[in-house]
């Protein structure tokens, strides 16, 4: 009994002065909706049209030979000729130096 009331004394002040930090979730992207990528499928003329030239293009890696297309917000893979994924890139957000000392 005097070692749990030992240890409640020696964690209660530090209970009292935590800081609780709020993190939003789903910022990431926010101007670019998961609707408006590329979809699982849709070919590679077809995501040319719509979306342009990437900026890269990566060759295409083993079998079945898997390739990228790296655009400005968002990355697509591709099996053969169609779409398997598409990833949004994540872009870090920085609180100015006032906001990171509150």
């Amino acid at each position: 009994m005097r070692r749990f009331v030992f240890l409640l004394a020696l964690l209660a002040p530090s209970l009292l002065l935590a800081d609780t930090l709020t993190i939003p979730l789903g910022a990431q992207g926010a101007d670019l909706d998961e609707r408006n990528l590329p979809q699982r499928g849709q070919s590679k003329s077809s995501v040319l049209e719509r979306f342009g030239l990437a900026d890269r293009e990566h060759a295409a890696v083993g079998q079945p030979p898997i390739s990228r297309w790296d655009y400005r917000n968002f990355s697509v893979y591709f099996e053969y000729d169609h779409v398997i994924n598409s990833v949004r890139h994540h872009h870090a957000r920085h609180l100015s130096p006032a906001k990171e000392q509150q």
